[in-house]
């Protein structure tokens, strides 16, 4: 069983960075079997290919701009839905992902299963952090990755607090 957490999104530009904090999250606060890779794949696309081939499951944390849900919403798709998202347009930079998933399908590699937790960005604009809308919605968006992980069979065990 091999798990990819990934982390996606753009630090550069507000609550597009959402993803790559999730994960970021997860890796100061948790401790993962060495099956489980935590990958910060901030803007790439293509680049991802071999890393995300050939898994049990992927795991995709990213902003997801949706005219339907309020900013700061959490949303959880699965497997089919997934690719379904990215047909319609719908992540800031889901040209890239939704390419290497077309290919991961075309060369027999897609992963077993797929788990995306969105978050619906409040502003996509040249800044860094996050917006209190959407930082707020940061704890719930961990939560959902480490559902998705106890999902999958993986025992994600919280990091010792360390005391100065």
């Amino acid at each position: 069983m091999s798990i990819l957490v990934l982390g996606v999104g753009n630090i550069l530009l507000s609550d597009e960075g959402i993803g790559v904090r999730v994960i970021e999250a997860l890796e100061q606060r948790y401790r993962l079997p060495e099956n489980v890779e935590v990958l910060d794949g901030g803007t790439a696309g293509m680049e991802l290919l071999d890393a995300m081939a050939n898994r049990s499951h992927l795991i995709i944390a990213d902003a997801v701009v949706s005219r339907k849900s309020e900013p700061g919403t959490l949303i959880i798709l699965r497997d089919d839905e997934v690719p379904a998202l990215f047909n319609n347009k719908i992540s800031p930079h889901q040209l890239g992902l939704s390419d290497v998933l077309s290919a991961l399908r075309f060369t027999g590699e897609f992963p077993g299963s797929i788990t995306l937790v969105g978050v619906i960005p409040q502003s996509l604009e040249p800044r860094i952090g996050l917006t209190p809308i959407v930082q707020a919605s940061m704890a719930p968006a961990l939560q959902a990755v480490i559902a998705a992980l106890q999902d999958a069979g993986v025992t994600v065990t919280p990091r010792e607090a360390t005391h100065a």
